[in-house]
């Protein structure tokens, strides 16, 4: 995948009687589709990373993620397409190496680094060190986080897209989210469904990072859809994603997309959108974290 690549999207109806039944269109962007190793929003995210390691001759990338990574198995892939090395400096301890994203990550020839996750906490430390020693390398952001990877995701949202009244999304570090909303136009509103848990839902890091980083104030934040906290989950949530998978043949993970359309569902069901609404919801892709789950939890 090289920074000439092609995206082809495809935008799928959702034909549940639910939206019917409120007067409400509701579409998914199946940015899933548009890769099967760097799915979803990682292109997005990386490309302009990927363009400023070439430009300044670096040989390599390093980022941080955890052991089922989808930031950082796109992330592979893309610097061995373009014969770069890579590195992952990975939360956890070395235990998990057969599982399938860490052997998938080695496969496109990522260097591994495992840290303790309370070593992990302080990545200023420990990329200042890493660089040090591999001056050679680009640093990117785990998740992509920054301006470089907003400029990215800004680009998910087309001209063609304007006859949407709703744009939805999952969120993690912020950055698509971010994207979204500075290439957003200003009949449109912009709701994020936060995978993360917080104590705070009016004063946090992720709306910090987004009123710094974002150019409009036409969004909103969910912070009620966790299920308990990043990565958490419950029989509710799984029986709703393959009730999904069975009814629109759109597969989601736990972690994000899950969470992402159970949102949509739920607050259509209590009116949070006007009748009449456009959604877009965008699948972000990534199924990374579904290789935790027992093995025939999923339909899918």
């Amino acid at each position: 995948m090289s920074r000439k690549y092609r995206i082809i999207v495809v935008i799928q109806t959702l034909k549940d009687r639910l939206f019917a039944e409120n007067n409400i269109t509701a579409s998914a962007l199946r940015l899933d589709l548009i890769h099967p190793e760097v799915s979803g929003n990682k292109w997005f995210k990386l490309k302009y990373h990927l363009a400023e390691a070439l430009s300044q001759n670096k040989t390599g990338m390093v980022s941080f993620g955890g052991a089922y990574s989808n930031h950082l198995v796109a992330m592979a892939f893309v610097c061995h397409a373009n014969g770069f090395k890579a590195t992952a400096i990975i939360r956890g301890d070395d235990v998990q190496m057969s599982n399938p994203s860490i052997r998938q990550m080695r496969a496109y020839g990522m260097e591994l680094v495992f840290v303790r996750r309370d070593a992990y906490r302080d990545k200023d430390k420990l990329i200042s060190a890493y660089l040090s020693g591999h001056p050679d390398y680009y640093y990117v952001p785990e998740g992509g986080q920054s301006t470089l990877g907003i400029r990215g995701a800004s680009e998910i949202m087309q001209p063609e897209y304007s006859k949407y009244t709703h744009v939805i999304c999952a969120v993690g570090t912020g950055t698509t989210i971010a994207g979204l909303i500075n290439h957003s136009l200003p009949h449109q509103c912009v709701t994020g469904i936060c995978s993360l848990k917080v104590s705070d839902k009016n004063e946090n890091a992720l709306l910090g990072f987004l009123d710094d980083n974002t150019s409009h104030n036409n969004y909103s934040i969910r912070f009620d859809y966790h299920f308990g906290g990043y990565a958490k989950k419950n029989d509710e949530l799984i029986r709703f994603m393959n009730e999904l998978y069975g009814n629109e043949h759109i597969p989601t993970d736990f972690v994000y997309t899950g969470k992402l359309f159970y949102a949509v569902y739920d607050l259509v069901r209590k009116d949070y959108f006007t009748h009449g609404s456009n959604l877009l919801i965008v699948h972000s892709g990534g199924l990374q974290g579904n290789r935790s789950l027992p093995g025939g939890l999923l339909d899918f």
